[in-house]
């Protein structure tokens, strides 16, 4: 794309123009998949007097190969093909648009540009169409209610579906059993307009087929799918690894930067303190999410510590003696003694010592998912916690931060940094529940498609609900977003 303006683009600029774009990015660009623009009929009052038959190539019927669209007169036409070239040259008509991806093409400057006002119309009319898109229910092909919820959880991770729209996925697998090409037109699905509930019988049998531990039609555990899930998109996504300039990989703690590490990939910082020598061994693994213990379990767990007066902290209110997520969190990062029956080998003073070990984040990723552990196993006993954990609908992360820790050290958490840094502020975007008892019970999710609208997703049923009906929900799985990377 070439990075200096279009001067052949104030050509273009006349009449109607603006209202022209938009009934192109609404009918063809952002309409849904490539068969369905391929089905539309274009249509306007603003001087589009003429009827685009079909969305296919006006000179060889294809509708596959890079198929554009005239900006000045009703013609589409192939750019791989060059039938567009042709046309422009013929009409002098020097601009077009790319139909999958949106992007102007000028033929004498041949390059795609950039233009500020072009680009704002291009943007507004994605957001709407994405806010009437992508709320379409799943059918229950048999107590998988588990697959269905994190499916609708994860077709409403706003960087996730931008890759899958945009149809950026090279596949490098010889078979057909891919799961991320799988994702990748479930994605079209969920986009395209239609509103019929969505069989995903092809997601489960991929599924079943990289992680035979879930396979079968007895209710799973909707946290082991996720991250099973997560786990085969990452080994499929291979081949779309991005590198930087240099040839290596992005930072990134998995050592990959692959969608899935770019989105849910963070760094758990663990800390082990000698008590003898007070000598740090520290090491930093990724995490795809992180579960956390609740009262009530066989856990000990901590008295309640700042706000169990009543006041809020992280915008959560501790009333009559609740938990919330942030207590949680503080439990999660607080020091633990590993007393003298797991001591550890000292560097520092070359043998066993008893030792203290911290967690804390030292890297965020861009969706923080916390599991919260309401299912206990053990020899003696299976049950379902159902504590009532208070969540918020913005959460910052800052106090347990590993920069965070290093400032109270030093005498310096007066204000950090950190805590001014948008960073670390998060904002919830979808939620999954689970009801009834650990040998029968149903999941159910909430998810924000748009600033503070929310639904109830209960497989193929969607429904309106409110914020109060999300933060009164039980909660198992809680997804967040990064606030300085979301947008409507």
């Amino acid at each position: 794309m070439s990075p200096a303006g279009c001067s052949h683009v104030n050509g273009y600029k006349v009449d109607n123009w603006k209202q022209n774009l938009r009934v192109i990015y609404q009918c063809f660009v952002w309409s849904g998949t490539a068969e369905t623009r391929r089905r539309k009929v274009l249509q306007s009052d603003a001087g589009w007097t003429e009827l685009a038959k079909s969305c296919i190539c006006h000179m060889c019927g294809a509708h596959l190969n890079r198929l554009h669209s005239c900006l000045y007169c009703v013609f589409f036409g192939c750019f791989t093909k060059k039938h567009i070239h042709e046309h422009a040259k013929n009409k002098r008509h020097n601009l077009a648009i790319d139909l999958l991806y949106g992007g102007i093409y000028c033929f004498v400057c041949q390059d795609y540009i950039y233009d500020k006002d072009m680009e704002q119309i291009a943007k507004e009319e994605q957001r709407k169409a994405w806010k009437l898109q992508g709320l379409r229910g799943l059918i229950n092909l048999g107590n998988t209610c588990f697959m269905n919820c994190i499916v609708q959880a994860l077709t409403h991770t706003p960087l996730l579906r931008d890759f899958f729209l945009s149809d950026r996925h090279k596949c490098e697998m010889q078979s057909n059993s891919c799961l991320v090409c799988e994702m990748s037109q479930l994605f079209q699905e969920f986009y395209s307009g239609h509103r019929s509930p969505h069989i995903p019988f092809r997601l489960l049998h991929l599924v079943w087929t990289h992680a035979r531990h879930l396979a079968g039609y007895e209710q799973q555990d909707a946290h082991e799918f996720l991250i099973a899930a997560l786990d085969v998109l990452h080994r499929h996504c291979k081949g779309d690894t991005i590198r930087d300039d240099n040839g290596k990989k992005a930072n990134n703690p998995n050592h990959c930067n692959c969608i899935i590490d770019q989105i849910f990939t963070g760094g758990l910082q663990s800390d082990v303190t000698c008590q003898v020598c007070h000598g740090v061994s520290t090491t930093i693994d990724p995490f795809w999410d992180i579960s956390l213990d609740l009262p009530g379990s066989s856990t000990p767990f901590w008295p309640l510590s700042p706000g169990g007066d009543g006041s809020t902290v992280n915008g959560e209110s501790h009333l009559s003696g609740s938990t919330t997520l942030t207590d949680c969190l503080r439990r999660f990062t607080r020091p633990e003694h590993l007393g003298s029956s797991a001591k550890i080998k000292c560097g520092g003073c070359h043998s066993y010592q008893e030792s203290t070990k911290q967690l804390t984040m030292k890297k965020l990723p861009i969706v923080a998912c916390f599991h919260l552990k309401r299912f206990e196993h053990s020899a003696k006993l299976r049950r379902k916690i159902t504590t009532y954990v208070s969540f918020p609908l913005e959460l910052d992360m800052t106090p347990f931060m590993a920069s965070s820790k290093e400032s109270r050290m030093n005498g310096q958490y007066q204000q950090s940094v950190d805590v001014l840094n948008n960073d670390n502020k998060y904002s919830l975007f979808a939620v999954v529940n689970h009801q009834g008892t650990l040998e029968s019970g149903h999941y159910t999710s909430f998810i924000r498609q748009h600033k503070d609208q929310w639904f109830k997703c209960d497989d193929a049923i969607i429904t309106k609900a409110s914020i109060k009906d999300v933060l009164d929900s039980e909660g198992y799985l809680l997804f967040y977003h990064k606030q300085f990377l979301e947008y409507e």
